[in-house]
């Protein structure tokens, strides 16, 4: 009778070949699912990105329709010889009432800057971030009392490379640029052909204030290495003041194709996605220096970066688009024949 149960309890158990057997099984099929579990979230996440920019491109048309043109820039003084670093709004404050952000619009005044306006203080704008973006979440505190703000994964069309002069109040070629006036007319490119906003990456590291020792748009990665090492300031916290006008923060420029790497070492320490800005947009007024600029519209989307067109359109690019059809749609009026892309 005992033989009996013991060999009944021995068909009842797993042998441990059964057992590791069990667990292989497993693990190939979560190894199978796993990668089409994350594909169908970020899938998700892009759908939703895509929704972002079409909100912002929806922002942008009902600000123009209300005021004639859309919005600039930044508010640069050039009464003025001598400033501090420009606290001006740029487009992604001066867009909050068409983003169903009137509450906050009317707790901020875009006449003044908004480095101490405790109303956006620790604010964060869902519209602003890319879920792919986990350093959207990551807010900046600057110190000095100002306001902790959070990144930006959307920017504005600042153009090819040139972006402003202050001594004769020249803007650049793209839809946005500091104290501009544009309006549909001006994109005499076509709509449907010139951009408006692009993805950005926050806190993206870049230099500023110096150079460059030419105003020949760099074509070459070389080229453009040497323009950010004639940097005078580097700063690793690019996109990371939505309110603040200068396109190290809320623009790009076409100068690069999208999720360009571009390696530049500061402090012993490698960076392989740099931006550069030759002069802070609004510093010392009128006695500031031209601006010019590479600030590159990266994702964290795989091979490609989500845009927004003029028409009012929300499209996908890939990283390998043609440099010369990229740059033909950062210009509202260069006259290029565009094909598809």
């Amino acid at each position: 009778m005992q033989n009996k149960r013991s060999a009944q309890n021995k068909r009842n158990a797993f042998t441990l070949i059964e057992l590791l057997v069990v667990i292989a099984i497993i693990a190939v099929l979560v190894a199978l699912l796993l990668p089409a579990v994350q594909q169908a979230r970020e899938a998700a996440r892009r759908s939703s990105c895509k929704n972002n920019m079409k909100q912002l491109a929806l922002a942008l048309h009902n600000y123009a329709d209300a005021h004639t043109v859309f919005p600039l820039g930044a508010a640069i003084d050039l009464g003025v010889t001598s400033t501090g670093n420009n606290g001006s709004w740029g487009v992604h404050g001066r867009i909050l009432p068409f983003l169903e952000q009137g509450n906050l619009t009317n707790l901020v005044d875009l006449t003044v800057g908004w480095d101490f306006q405790t109303a956006i203080d620790g604010l964060k704008i869902p519209t602003y971030a890319c879920p792919s973006d986990a350093k959207s979440d990551e807010a900046r505190n600057p110190g000095g009392g100002k306001v902790t703000l959070y990144p930006t994964s959307y920017s504005f069309s600042y153009g090819t490379w040139f972006v402003f002069d202050p001594t004769t109040g020249r803007g650049g070629d793209g839809m946005f640029f500091p104290n501009s006036k544009l309006s549909f007319k001006d994109a005499t490119d076509g709509s449907s052909n010139t951009l408006i906003a692009a993805e950005v990456k926050a806190w993206t590291p870049y230099m500023r204030n110096g150079g460059p020792a030419t105003t020949t748009i760099p074509n070459t990665t070389a080229q453009v290495q040497t323009i950010i090492a004639s940097g005078a300031q580097f700063k690793n916290t690019g996109h990371t003041e939505w309110p603040d006008g200068r396109v190290h923060h809320s623009g790009f420029t076409v100068t690069l194709l999208p999720n360009s790497i571009v390696n530049f070492t500061n402090a012993g320490t490698l960076y392989p996605e740099m931006d550069y800005n030759s002069w802070q947009e609004g510093k010392n007024g009128i006695a500031g220096n031209p601006s010019y600029a590479i600030v590159t519209s990266r994702s964290y989307h795989t091979g490609m970066v989500n845009v927004s067109l003029l028409d009012g359109s929300v499209r996908s690019i890939s990283e390998n688009i043609d440099l010369s059809i990229w740059r033909a749609l950062g210009t509202r009026a260069g006259g290029e024949v565009l094909g598809e892309f």
